[in-house]
């Protein structure tokens, strides 16, 4: 399903622990962890499969079923059965359908729900069932579907979403910044939003808090270590991390940020839309929704590179195919997931919605590179934002044990200092000790 905004979906922690407690036990055939044998190819591409997205019809049923179309005239052997499901409980119905043994060959997946199928090893190693097929993919979106303690990549990059940088140049200038010189490290953006916060005089919000979008990315873009260097604990708990929360503090004490944003974010283009805030979200598919709902506040906005602070970290949210463990066609399964992520199909996708290829040819095309008279917000959002995304490494990125269950923990304590709840210290010791225990048991190993 296309987002505009960069943001992990999280899961309740009940559906969680079902889907864990269901697979100690086998679920639906696929076994326990690494018990369903690694599916190898035969070489004939043939059978019947699965294939379900997540809410793309009806918007995007003339594209979906045109892949389908295409793939099965080349390979006539194969026929797909296309079934389309809600974003609501679109999670709760993966864990049901492991239940049942009920997984379709090839899925789409969001954040969560791969976490959630390839943690309990029910998802194809796509890399020793296709191991040519990671050149084809951008290294920062094919390294996000690795595991932590685990060897192999199990999914299929499809598309991707990078964060950029937008704000309104005319609110900006009103603080007396030069629209041309945005911040580019964490501490420069706070510095900002405090002098426009001074110059508002209350009438609009620098930026939304919504700490869950903003870690682990803002600690990365300071230099602090997320993981220790083993990269068996984490290690977030630093000088570092502190001036970070003590700096959240001040300004939303001060009112540089919605009240309500430190829980909630749904209403960032709306609050964009109407002058009431100088940053946007991260993500070019927003300026899109500006363009259509406030054509006004479109003609002030001013797009860059996102901040990236001194390691030249950008956020990147993707979505990508999974290929059932235990498919009884992985030659169809595997071709057909390749088809669908290829350079040629993304980039059909990616001029239907404001997305992105992961496919390293399909982000190459002249489409992502024009920036026109580099006046136009989402021309020049479309090519910044892919210029951003031929950069990407894994170490840019967010990592892969900072899992929604790891987020969770480490943003209740942030909001509690954020709001003077606790100390800047005692709530970062709190975090990354649940951050941690949640960790152990990830990579425990499974009975």
């Amino acid at each position: 399903m296309p987002r505009g905004r960069l943001s992990r979906i999280s899961i309740a922690t009940a559906m969680t622990a079902a889907l864990m407690s269901s697979a100690a036990c086998g679920m639906g055939g696929s076994g326990d962890d690494n018990d369903a044998k690694q599916p190898e190819k035969s070489g004939k591409v043939s059978g019947e499969i699965t294939f379900r997205t997540l809410q793309l019809k009806p918007t995007f049923t003339t594209y979906v079923q045109g892949v389908i179309d295409a793939f099965e005239k080349k390979h006539p052997d194969v026929t797909i059965k296309w079934e389309d499901v809600p974003g609501e409980g679109y999670n709760e119905k993966l864990v049901a359908d492991a239940q049942a043994g009920a997984l379709p060959d090839v899925v789409n997946l969001n954040t969560d729900s791969f976490q959630l199928l390839a943690d309990r090893g029910m998802l194809a190693d796509v890399a020793k069932l296709d191991p040519a097929v990671r050149q084809e993919y951008v290294p920062g979106a094919w390294d996000q579907y690795k595991l932590p303690a685990r060897e192999g990549v199990f999914a299929y990059p499809w598309y991707v979403t990078p964060e950029i940088l937008t704000y309104n140049k005319e609110l900006f200038a009103k603080a007396g910044l030069d629209v041309d010189k945005p911040p580019t490290t964490v501490e420069q953006f706070f510095d900002y939003a405090e002098r426009i916060t001074e110059k508002s005089g209350g009438r609009f919000s620098a930026f939304m808090a919504d700490p869950k979008s903003r870690l682990p990315g803002d600690w990365q873009k300071m230099g602090v270590p997320i993981l220790s260097p083993a990269k068996d604990a984490f290690a977030f708990n630093t000088p570092k991390a502190v001036s970070w929360i003590k700096r959240m503090k001040e300004l939303y004490a001060k009112g540089a940020m919605p009240k309500e944003s430190l829980t909630k974010s749904d209403d960032i283009n709306q609050l964009y839309g109407a002058d009431k805030l100088v940053f946007g979200p991260g993500s070019p598919g927003f300026i899109r929704d500006v363009k259509q709902n406030a054509p006004k506040v479109y003609a002030k906005t001013q797009v860059q590179k996102a901040v990236t602070g001194t390691l030249g970290h950008i956020g990147i949210y993707t979505q990508s195919l999974g290929v059932r463990k235990d498919t009884k066609s992985p030659d169809a399964a595997a071709e057909f997931a390749k088809w669908v992520t290829n350079g040629p199909n993304q980039v059909a996708f990616s001029k239907e919605v404001a997305i992105y290829p992961s496919n390293a040819k399909g982000l190459a095309d002249p489409y992502f590179s024009d920036k026109g008279d580099g006046k136009d917000p989402e021309t020049l959002a479309r090519a910044l934002g892919a210029e951003e995304l031929k950069e990407a490494q894994l170490d840019a990125n967010t990592p892969v044990e900072w899992t929604s269950q790891v987020g969770d923990a480490v943003v209740r304590e942030m909001q509690k200092a954020i709001k003077g709840e606790t100390d800047a210290r005692t709530a970062l010791t709190k975090a990354q000790d649940e951050a941690n225990k949640i960790l152990a048991q990830q990579t425990k190993p499974k009975k």
